[in-house]
């Protein structure tokens, strides 16, 4: 009978549940796990719930009672139920300790309520995201190890991928490097499976989809003089206008330094200009490339080397290049496609990108500056060029398992990828040999006497 594992992937735009399962005969604590179904809660991630903390736990109900029905009864109490809150939550314990202690109170209680083996609800650091994600990467490619054809691991000597995550909140870069890491705090060790990575990871705080746009929003603000009623948006469309409120900007610590000393309740009505060019030099003014006390630095100070081998980017990475290809019609090989393909977005009417795609008219907005933003981040940002560019594969899932930290997670925390490498066969294996043995003996006899008999008949 299989076994089961639940996380809650806690974001900072809203909460997501998976439902796990393995073979119980796993080996060695290892064994070939697979999404079994998931679950997108309804409404905010959780650090919205900030000043009502029940509302948290509350949100979570119809998961959870989804998880009930697909975990058979007798397999309830054995499931480990896990939650993981991401760069939502570490942004509201930096504002609001308390407030941030409470969700987590609320949220834990609401799990506990349930007859799954609750193992803890805990904020992940930035380094631990991108650990997770590309452990997740990694095992589900059977770059670390896989199951041969008679069920003996093998490790295939694979070459591990690199992993970038694009949340509501964060961006995480990680990846294996032969390269000196000049800043420990970058540097990852792990032995899984009896082989040693040396892995690079670096979580950058206030640069996931939803903090950029805020932090945009807050530098156009800052530019118009004296805060005028109405702002122009080069990276909105145009035709496009919405009127909001100071607080929906600077309600964040990504924006809290650039607080003006208007009431924050002031409205003011934002135009949108569809400038392209203009977009791309105001997004740039979100990355700081001058400073760097290392031999080399990505943006922001920050140690990165080189990158090398392919890479797989997820998250809002996959959606905004799923965007441009099966919206806009556009292919994404080279960094200089995305380029293109951003100030075309950029150019579009917001009467035309609504005909295009009616379905996304909540995000549509968004995708000039997104996909301007992804364009820097990558190649001004993290340096892939014309030759490491088409190395990267934006992808949401491997098979049918959606690529996130959520199982990389619960593999570390269920010890079921052991430092140790596993025993080569099975325990069973030697019975699978005998049976061969035994059924090419029976074969070659079976041939050699229809041989004999055809010979004495011709």
């Amino acid at each position: 009978p299989p076994q089961y594992g639940i996380v809650l992937d806690a974001g900072s735009s809203h909460t997501a549940m998976f439902l796990y399962k393995w073979p119980a005969d796993k080996e060695n604590d290892t064994g070939v796990v697979s999404e079994h179904s998931m679950c997108d809660v309804e409404g905010p991630g959780i650090s919205s719930y900030s000043s009502n903390p029940p509302a948290a736990g509350t949100s979570l109900v119809h998961c959870l009672n989804q998880a009930l029905r697909d975990v058979p009864k007798e397999k309830h109490a054995g499931t480990p139920l896990y939650l993981g809150a991401t760069a939502g939550m570490r942004l509201l314990n930096i504002a609001n300790l308390q407030a941030s202690d409470a969700v987590l109170s609320a949220v834990a209680a609401m799990l506990k309520s349930y007859p799954f083996d609750f193992r803890g609800a805990k904020i992940l650091s930035g380094e631990e995201e991108g650990v997770f994600g590309w452990v997740t990467a990694n095992y589900l490619l059977e770059n670390f190890i896989k199951r041969g054809w008679l069920g003996e691991w093998i490790q295939p000597q694979k070459k591990t991928l690199g992993a970038m995550d694009f949340g509501g909140a964060s961006t995480q870069i990680t990846f294996e490097t032969k390269d000196t890491i000049e800043d420990p705090r970058n540097e990852v060790m792990l032995k899984l499976y009896g082989q040693t990575y040396k892995v690079y990871t670096h979580s950058f705080l206030c640069y996931g989809r939803d903090q950029v746009l805020k932090r945009l929003l807050s530098k156009l603000l800052q530019q118009a003089e004296s805060y005028q009623a109405t702002i122009l948006h080069p990276c909105w469309p145009t035709g496009y206008h919405k009127s909001l409120s100071l607080s929906s900007v600077y309600d964040s610590p990504c924006t809290e330094k650039e607080k003006p000393s208007l009431a924050l309740n002031t409205t003011v009505t934002v135009v949108g200009t569809g400038n392209g060019s203009l977009c791309a030099l105001h997004v740039s003014k979100l990355f700081n490339f001058t400073t760097c006390s290392f031999s080399r630095c990505s943006f922001d100070g920050v140690f990165q080397p080189e990158v090398s081998g392919n890479f797989i980017a997820f998250s809002a990475f996959f959606y905004t290049v799923d965007f441009i290809q099966t919206v806009m019609g556009r292919p994404v090989h080279l960094p200089s496609d995305l380029k293109d393909a951003a100030e075309t977005i950029c150019a579009t009417s917001w009467s035309k990108l609504l005909q295009k795609a009616p379905k996304l008219e909540k995000r549509l907005v968004d995708y000039c500056a997104v996909s301007t933003f992804v364009y820097l981040l990558t190649t001004k940002g993290y340096n892939f060029n014309n030759h490491s560019f088409p190395n990267i594969a934006f992808q949401k899932k491997v098979g049918e398992t959606s690529i996130g930290w959520a199982l990389g997670y619960m593999l570390n925390l269920t010890n079921m990828i052991p430092a140790e490498k596993p025993s080569s066969h099975k325990s069973m294996l030697y019975n699978y040999w005998v049976i061969l043995i035994l059924l090419f003996v029976v074969t070659t006899l079976t041939s050699l006497v229809t041989a004999i008999c055809l010979l004495r008949r011709s």
